[in-house]
């Protein structure tokens, strides 16, 4: 998996030379392991999950342009994988499903999509269990702030969507509330012992 700090630094000095594709393929070959994970973990299937990785790519592919810095690289692609989340999770997605259309996105989507899989596999049945007793945002603020090691104010801003601000403090707080609740699911399964 890609340091983000090397990360961040190629897709700079590729946005500076003006090469958007190189940047968009940095950014999706260097998170997007790590936001396919997350996309595991968030919508606990490989349909749903392969959906929004492609729709994230697509995003992250279509949106280059227009990334303006005024967060890392890191938070703004994980902005529009809890935007591609969401809207799978959406019924109306469900319903009206099609299949993006094959693009450079698309291709590289695929390729990251399968060097990743049988790593995520893992990772995703061992935390199957616990996943379940969590919310969507739940899901998403431990796996950012965990997993991603995104700052408490990147993961408010993750969250900010469709003009509804989140504040860190009130994450933070949440996050501890969360802690408290999976320690008590996992002593509670533990005293019980194998069933």
């Amino acid at each position: 998996m890609a340091d983000g700090a090397d990360v961040e630094a190629r897709v700079t000095a590729l946005l500076s030379a003006g090469d958007h594709r190189g940047a968009a393929t940095e950014v999706i070959r260097g998170y997007g392991p790590r936001a396919l994970g997350y996309l595991h973990r968030l919508l606990g299937n490989d349909t749903d999950a392969a959906d929004a990785f492609s729709m994230f790519a697509e995003q992250v592919w279509r949106g280059m342009p227009n990334f303006e810095g005024r967060s890392s690289v890191k938070t703004w692609a994980f902005k529009a994988a809890w935007s591609a989340a969401m809207k799978v999770r959406d019924d109306a997605w469900r319903r009206l499903r099609e299949g993006l259309p094959s693009s450079a996105a698309s291709h590289l989507a695929d390729e990251v999509r399968t060097n990743t899989a049988l790593r995520l596999e893992t990772l995703r049945q061992e935390l199957e269990v616990l996943r379940a007793e969590l919310t969507a945002e739940d899901q998403t603020l431990l796996a950012l702030r965990l997993d991603q090691e995104l700052t408490w104010d990147e993961v408010a801003e993750v969250l900010s969507i469709e003009g509804r601000a989140v504040d860190a403090a009130t994450l933070r707080k949440r996050y501890e509330r969360i802690k408290g609740r999976l320690a008590a699911i996992v002593r509670e399964r533990r005293d019980r012992g194998p069933g």
